[in-house]
Parts: structure tokens; sequence; C-alpha cells
């Protein structure tokens, strides 16, 4: 199974972001965490649902709101009357691919009962820790935060997500041709699986397997580094956020055919994967710089090594 069916798959819904479906395979294969931020009515869930139904896993889906509560993301432990014992029900969060929508209309505290399981892949209900599926995978989506009853996702909430990305407004055409798929039954809920939860496990673990030399690592750490030394730029990319490039990297060498990663690699990744970790100054806000503005400057201001493997 070649992991560029999925990709194949899940365009025949998601019509005209050949990108954004390819760094979500990315996110899968690097067994990552996907925020796609973008105004409502873009296809923010229907690429959420289509990644799941293509997967052929189990999938919940949570609509956060204002009163929605820690519990009812994790679950609780409940008195069962029959046996007199206190038993553990499974919340939403234990599936293969978690469809978080509209994760900044929760309250910050809500938001934090993620914290644990995107980063451990486990879920502590009164002391008692429980595992969740393999592979793992939450698809967050949020509305821009300065839309009326958003909240703003805090750095550590950010921080779990290993990409975030935009899909914005389709072009004419392309949304034409949306229009004629649904006329034509080409939506989700007719979409084929075209993997198992065991191929999907072979495909993270060969993407964990994929080579990058010691020239490419330390490129990815220039990378970082610009982003911390830069003026604009109060908290710069951490180490993990480096970790997370590479590893990224990895993935996308894989699902473009490759068993060893590449300056391209690390090129095409860096704005998804570390712009949404930079806090800038009230400077920068002041001045209209973003986080993509300071990612895309700190890559046209690293050199390349000669032997980072660079197909450019």
């Amino acid at each position: 199974m070649y992991p560029s069916t999925l990709v194949d798959v899940i365009s025949e819904v998601v019509v005209g972001k050949p990108l954004a479906v390819e760094l979500t395979v990315t996110c899968l294969l690097a067994e990552g965490h996907l925020l796609i931020e973008d105004v409502p009515g873009t296809g923010k869930t229907t690429l959420a649902r289509a990644v799941a139904a293509a997967l052929g896993a189990q999938w919940k889906r949570i609509q956060f709101t204002p009163d929605l509560l820690p519990a009812d993301i994790t679950g609780t432990t409940m008195l069962d009357q029959r046996s007199g014992t206190f038993q553990f029900h499974q919340g939403p969060v234990f599936a293969n691919v978690v469809i978080a929508d509209e994760i900044n209309r929760a309250s910050p505290k809500t938001q934090s009962a993620l914290l644990e399981v995107m980063g451990e892949r486990t879920v502590t209900v009164d002391g008692v820790t429980h595992q969740v599926p393999h592979p793992f995978l939450v698809i967050a989506t949020q509305n821009p935060v300065d839309m009326e009853g958003t909240y703003s996702l805090p750095e550590a909430q950010l921080d779990r997500f290993l990409m975030r990305i935009t899909l914005g407004h389709l072009e004419p055409e392309d949304e034409l041709a949306v229009i004629q798929g649904h006329s034509a039954g080409r939506v989700v809920d007719y979409l084929r699986p075209v993997m198992d939860i065991r191929a999907a496990q072979q495909l993270t673990g060969m993407a964990s397997q994929v080579r990058v030399t010691d020239a490419l690592a330390r490129y990815a750490v220039a990378l970082s580094g610009a982003t911390r030394r830069h003026p604009h730029v109060r908290h710069g990319a951490s180490t993990r956020a480096t970790l997370a490039l590479v590893r990224a990297a990895r993935a996308r060498a894989l699902l473009h055919g490759n068993n060893y990663a590449t300056a391209e690699d690390v090129q095409a990744l860096a704005v998804p994967v570390l712009a949404h970790r930079l806090v800038l100054t009230p400077q920068a806000e002041l001045e209209n710089v973003t986080q993509y503005n300071i990612v895309t400057e700190a890559l046209r201001r690293t050199p390349v090594p000669e032997t980072a493997g660079s197909r450019l």
C-alpha cells in the first residue's frame, strides 16, 4: 500500500486543495496532529472526515461549544449500580481519528483536556491511565480568533499540533467541481476506505526509519535558531519544534517515495510546522509582521548545506 493512495482518495472529495491534502497525510504518517484554521464553509470538516473515511479507522467527532466540559472529551468514572463498583466510561477521544470541530469555541479549561492525550497518547482519569488506540490523530478546526465566541488557543495547546494549515476559498472552477461532485454523489459519506489500521501502523513505522543526514539535521536546527534570533520574536521555535520538523520531513519523503529526507522536504514543511509555535512581540503586530513572515525570512537567510540532499 502506497501512502499516495490516501492522497488520491481524499482528493476525490476535497477538490482544489492538493497541498492541504498532502500535508494532512504527511501529518498522519508523522504521527502528529493537525490544526486547520479558516472561516466557516471552506471545507475544514470535510477534509477531516475524508481522512477518517479513507483510512477505514474508527473516528469520532467532538463539537466544541462554550458549555463543553473536560469529561465530555476524556470520559468519566461512574458507579455501576449492579456490581457496586466504579467503571470508566470512555469519552469520544478514544478513537483512531478524533475530529475536534471549532476547537477554539470551548473554554481554555476544556481545551486543556486534550493536552495529555495529544502529547502522550494516554488519558488519566481519577489517577488511572488509559491508552488510546494507535494510530491516533487529532484533526482540529478553528475559526479566526477575531470571530465572535472564540478563544485563543494557549501556546501549550498550539505546540501539541504538528502542523497548522489554512484552506482558503476555492477558485471558481474548483467550486463548480464541488457542486457537480455533490450532485454525482462524490461526498464523504460514500468515500471508500483504501487502508486498514495495520497498514497505517506499518506506514508510520516506515516513516520513522527514513534517513536524515547530519547535515540535514543541522539545517533544521539552523532554521529554528534563526527564528529565535529575530527581533520581532519573543519565543522562537523550541527543540520540540525542531524535532517535529525533522519528523515531518521523514514522513513527506516517504509520501514522495524516498527513503531519505532532503532539504526540499524541510523547506516545504517549515511554515506549517514552525509558524504557529512562534510568539511575537507587540511591536511585530504594530508593524504587521506575521509568523509566516518570520519563517519565510529564516528560510531565505539560512544557507542550505551542500550535503543536505537538496533536490532544488
